[in-house]
């Protein structure tokens, strides 16, 4: 006697059940309704541990409404509303940021390991660009009212080119997306990524390698 078959619908769900889960693209859900970060506990998780006395001032930051000073190398300075600046939003995989641009400035490129970015103009005009692992340049210029999307984890960056100042709001889908400037992260390491893989990666001496670490390295207070 034949067996009878699986309809084509059941199949097609056990077999997804059976493929592996796909990796979340933000943080992980919540347990519980809040968990405010303990900034000061010696406690190492994956995010923050929780504190028993929670306040309202938990989940309120005021740091976005004014411009940063943006009298640096780069002309530009990023204002974050991280969980480090906001405890109330351990678990709740959020956060966002203000960046405030000279004219001329620019927020070099960089990346977020943890968090695709979106930013919206608050004023000013700014050219904007990421890079996909196929080395393809997506760019655009954004005026005050636009919205432009970063996909997490490719190198991106915001330039202002005019010559008035600029600002945006940047939302993340992360707590604390993290921040990895590309000429930092190579330049100004500690220890030192070795001389000989960086003359050997961009095709330059070492003097225009010892030039540049010179330039991005911290300063000395």
């Amino acid at each position: 006697m034949a067996r009878p078959s699986l309809p084509c619908a059941v199949v097609a769900v056990l077999l997804l059940a059976l493929l592996p889960t796909p990796s979340t693209s933000c943080d992980p859900d919540l347990l519980q309704d809040i968990c405010v970060a303990d900034l000061t506990s010696a406690v190492k998780v994956n995010g923050f541990a929780c504190k028993a006395a929670v306040t309202e001032d938990d989940f309120y930051f005021k740091g976005l409404a004014a411009a940063g000073n943006t009298n640096n190398t780069y002309g530009s300075v990023v204002t974050g509303a991280n969980v480090e600046k906001l405890p109330g939003l351990n678990t709740l995989g959020v956060s966002m940021s203000r960046i405030d641009y000279a004219p001329g400035g620019l927020n070099p490129p960089h990346t977020h390991p943890r968090a695709t970015e979106m930013v919206f103009v608050l004023q000013g005009t700014l050219d904007v660009g990421f890079i996909t692992t196929a080395n393809k340049l997506y760019t655009k210029t954004i005026s005050a009212g636009d919205v432009f999307v970063f996909p997490r984890g490719l190198p991106h960056f915001q330039k202002n080119n005019g010559d008035t100042p600029a600002a945006v709001i940047s939302a993340f889908n992360s707590q604390l997306p993290g921040t990895q400037s590309l000429a930092i992260t190579l330049f100004a390491a500690s220890p030192e990524v070795p001389d000989g893989v960086l003359t050997k990666a961009f095709q330059v001496g070492t003097k225009e390698v010892e030039k540049i670490k010179s330039r991005l390295a911290p300063k000395k207070s």
